[in-house]
């Protein structure tokens, strides 16, 4: 059997030579304006997307989700015993503040060896590196030595609301060994990772009325109820100042960390110096266990957001007549997010107040979990490593949350993410970027993840 390894080197000269073909391409599709939250210029990006995919060799259409359209493609041949699923999204966050742009936000632009403009990291500039790989083997191949399947969505910014409704219609469609996404940015300078899995999100507000008005607070002191007041205890009594959640079946399903996962958070190197200065902490107290553990495996309840009263200059003496708190909770693996909300909206509603307490569910998204030992996860691995030349850092989980659940649970696939993007990529703020050389790397992962899977049993 050929030596994947050698293909991939042999690769390399034409991946080189096509260099600025690569970058024109990736330029292209980023001067189209895509913003799903706004439906401004997301049919005509899917199309030229379309375009893109069907002359790079692959047969792709444009397929209803009730909103954005997908962008699906495949390439397949029957002597082929593996299938790869790659994902991606094509919608990109608004542009504002763009005062704080220093150069167009859709007009690409080369600045200190980065790639400046909204989409270069999320997602554009990495979703582009698995079609212009498949692009570049077929120029000089002919064929590929594995499937290749194509899912890239226009809704991830808006919360991916039509993919799982879409996955479960077309399971056959779909059918793989192992969902890859490229998406988010590297663990450090030059340093690749590979994530297994990510939390889930539950995102709820809660919302306090009393009177009907805001009322003076001396003279109606003690007479009209206090809705910030009354969410404030609420809170307190869904969480202690630890962090400890107290809400009934909170915690159901919460898995722990496998003796195989335990040990490998133990080898993750860890900088506590480092961590704390991209968090903005003077210092975090915490080992590198410690902070895996609580990352990849343990849920988070935080307050996102607050309002009630009076928040200008000066005084004002009022009680108000209304308040809300954002709840943000990210959701260990196994943990369900309705289940989750009906605890607290049982919760709330066995709440003593004298306000009128009310709950919204505004966002939900299962956890995903894919096991280390997976033989195609640890295949993923080493073309990771080739292809980067150094060992990528292993995560079994995000900290944040993506749509993985859809290949984990309704496909019933392994997952993997391989962010391709710089550690500082700024998505989703102004000057977001995508280094020229991690573009380049990108497509060379990928490339070598397709030999690697599909010429070695």
């Amino acid at each position: 059997m050929t030596d994947w390894k050698t293909v991939y080197q042999d690769i390399r000269p034409s991946l080189n030579k096509n260099k600025d073909n690569h970058l024109d391409t990736l330029f292209t599709l980023l001067r189209q304006p895509s913003i799903s939250t706004l439906n401004l210029g997301v049919k005509e990006c899917a199309d030229l997307l379309l375009n893109m995919m069907t002359e790079n060799g692959i047969k792709a259409q444009l397929m209803d989700t009730g909103g954005h359209p997908v962008v699906y493609g495949e390439l397949l041949d029957p002597e082929n015993t593996t299938t790869i699923l790659f994902y991606g999204h094509y919608d990109v966050q608004p542009p504002e503040p763009l005062e704080l742009w220093e150069s167009d936000p859709f007009e690409p632009t080369i600045r200190n060896g980065r790639i400046y403009g909204r989409g270069t990291g999320d997602n554009k500039g990495q979703l582009i590196a698995h079609i212009l790989a498949v692009g570049t083997l077929l120029k000089e191949h002919g064929s590929l030595p594995v499937n290749v399947k194509f899912l890239f969505e226009g809704e991830e910014e808006k919360g991916s609301v039509n993919l799982a409704s879409f996955a479960e219609k077309h399971k056959d469609l779909l059918k793989a060994d192992i969902a890859y996404t490229a998406d988010g940015p590297m663990e450090g300078d030059g340093q690749p990772s590979v994530t297994l899995g990510n939390r889930g999100l539950l995102y709820v507000e809660v919302k306090a009325q009393g009177a009907n008005r805001d009322n003076h607070s001396g003279n109606k002191g003690n007479i009209a109820p206090d809705p910030g007041m009354a969410l404030l205890n609420l809170v307190r009594s869904m969480v202690t100042e630890e962090g400890d959640v107290l809400i009934d079946g909170f915690y159901d399903g919460v898995l722990t960390p496998t003796p195989e996962e335990a040990e490998h958070l133990k080898s993750l190197a860890f900088y506590p110096e480092k961590t704390a200065k991209v968090i903005g902490l003077d210092s975090l107290d915490m080992t590198g266990e410690e902070y895996y553990t609580n990352l990849c495996f343990k849920p988070t309840f935080t307050i996102a957001g607050f309002e009630t009263g009076y928040t200008g200059e000066g005084t004002k003496t009022i009680i108000p007549g209304k308040a809300k708190v954002k709840l943000d909770m990210r959701l260990a693996p196994n943990q369900d997010p309705q289940a989750i909300y009906e605890a607290i909206e049982k919760h709330v509603a066995a709440f003593d107040s004298r306000c009128r307490l009310s709950v919204e569910n505004l966002s939900a998204v299962k956890p995903s979990k894919t096991p280390l030992s997976h033989p195609l996860v640890q295949k993923v691995i080493e073309s990771v490593e080739v292809a980067y030349d150094t060992p990528p850092v292993v995560l079994p989980a995000l900290g944040g949350t993506g749509p993985m659940y859809v290949f984990t649970d309704i496909l019933g696939i392994p997952s993997v993410t391989v962010p391709y993007a710089n550690v500082d990529e700024d998505n989703h703020a102004p000057n977001e970027n995508l280094g020229l050389k991690e573009f380049y790397w990108g497509i060379q992962a990928s490339c070598s993840t397709i030999l690697h899977l599909g010429l070695t049993d």
